[in-house]
């Protein structure tokens, strides 16, 4: 496929789902800057590894790519945090005043209790009841069966609530 072709489809893609990349990326990491390099670097091998999408929804393919990259800088950049599949740096970050403004109280205590989950906790919750793929897409995303999508969710809201009952949160 000619290059012009690819890169205008890359950039319709990147139009239509960077933010949505940035912010499933800093869901996962908490850094806003690192969110932003890696939602770009998500659109670069995208056109580099383009003749490797095999079809499908182009979102999913992204979102796993997107999903690879930051895995991979996890286990680089934090190997204790990948081995307790934690992500220690996010509480200092939640606590900026920036995102204090910007998030309501029920929102900050999402968002902490949901960066104490396991990390398979947290991905699943994050792109089934945040970011609204399908079982389908999800299990794509995380190359996981859809049988292990369902039942990760149902574990990973479980321990989100008594997380969220833990620390304090009622409906």
């Amino acid at each position: 496929m000619e290059n012009s072709i690819i890169k205008e489809q890359v950039n319709q893609w990147y139009l239509d789902y960077s933010n949505d990349i940035y912010q499933y990326v800093l869901f996962m990491i908490g850094d806003h800057e690192r969110a932003k390099d890696f939602m770009q670097e998500t659109f670069l091998l995208a056109f580099d590894k383009y003749t490797s999408f095999q079809g499908g929804s182009a979102k999913g393919w992204l979102f796993r790519i997107a999903r690879n990259l930051t895995i991979d800088f996890i286990r680089k950049d934090r190997p204790i945090a990948y081995l307790f599949n934690r992500t220690p740096y996010i509480a200092s970050e939640i606590n900026t005043p920036e995102k204090i403004a910007t998030l309501n109280e029920t929102e900050k205590e999402l968002y902490c209790a949901l960066h104490k989950l396991r990390r398979a906790h947290r991905d699943v919750i994050i792109l089934r009841k945040i970011k609204d793929f399908s079982i389908q897409e999800t299990a794509n995303i995380l190359e996981w069966s859809e049988s292990k999508v369902k039942t990760t969710l149902l574990r990973g809201l479980k321990a989100l609530k008594e997380q969220l009952e833990k620390e304090g949160f009622s409906q």
